[in-house]
């Protein structure tokens, strides 16, 4: 395994993991990112704008307005005081991936890890790992909602136990099937607040659009149970009623006797129909 000082760099804003706090943060260093740095996020970000309007949820079109981050790579001060003010959180750069650990406890208080280096022109479409614009234009415009800023630090606050348990990849599915590709029903129809899906273009499509894909009513047990796709579009979405819908059905969950459960068990595979499932309908197609 690789350790922090020994990951491997694909450019030069990689690989600063050695010159990292404890806490693995690290100055965002706004002047070195290159004109044509800045330039491929423009072209990111009108890209992924565009499709804004008809597919994210409200709370991601409103969060992104108060952003500025149309003209170049945001500088993450800026974002922070808005941020602050809005729901408390603050967003910290860091080199890349990050301990679970430090993960959890960045958002137990209410901090959110930003990547700082940004893909290169041929990556534009397809990324191994998330960078800048993943994690600020997919993320940080949900911090403003009130419903996924308190999740996320609960969420983090739960880090602890899960591990303890040996249901981390349990926990992780949570995270995945909402905060990286979550769905949610407004005024009867679908929108996105998936950061994973809101900052691909290709998916965000696919995932409202496409009638093959299975999408299923949020919940959290099966959520827990079910595997998902690393290296493709998603073959199963989970849809919220409402933001607040996240809280409310996780607040009260005992958590423990569902680890001890479901914990040792295969996975669910990504796109499965259980037997008595009832995949969403709207309109009279799949959903």
């Amino acid at each position: 395994m690789k350790t922090p000082c020994t990951q491997t760099s694909k450019s030069g804003l990689r690989g600063e993991y050695c010159a990292a706090a404890a806490d693995y943060t690290v100055g965002q260093d706004w002047q070195s990112y290159s004109p044509e740095m800045h330039e491929r996020w423009r072209r990111l970000h009108a890209r992924q704008s565009a499709l804004v309007e008809s597919y994210a949820c409200r709370s991601f079109r409103e969060g992104l307005a108060r952003l500025d981050c149309a003209r170049g790579i945001p500088r993450f001060e800026d974002a922070n005081r808005a941020l602050g003010v809005a729901t408390g959180w603050r967003i910290v750069a860091v080199p890349g991936f990050i301990p679970d650990d430090v993960f959890f406890d960045h958002l137990a208080h209410r901090r959110f890890p930003v990547t700082r280096w940004l893909r290169e022109e041929q990556e534009l479409d397809y990324l191994v790992e998330p960078d800048v614009f993943h994690d600020f234009f997919g993320h940080v415009p949900m911090l403003f909602d009130p419903a996924i800023a308190d999740f996320l630090e609960l969420y983090g606050k739960a880090g602890a136990r899960a591990t303890a348990m040996g249901a981390l990849e349990m926990l992780a599915r949570i995270y995945w099937y909402t905060i990286e590709f979550g769905l949610v029903r407004e005024d009867d129809d679908l929108r996105v607040f998936g950061a994973g899906i809101i900052s691909s273009s290709s998916e965000t499509v696919f995932s409202i659009d496409d009638p093959q894909v299975l999408r299923l009513p949020f919940d959290p047990v099966r959520i827990m149970r079910t595997g998902y796709m690393i290296d493709a579009f998603q073959k199963t979405y989970f849809v919220l009623e409402s933001l607040p819908q996240l809280i409310e059905r996780l607040v009260g969950l005992d958590f423990g006797p569902i680890y001890e459960k479901w914990r040792h068990a295969p996975a669910l595979p990504a796109g499965a129909c259980l037997p008595g499932e009832a995949p969403i309908i709207i309109h009279g197609a799949p959903a």
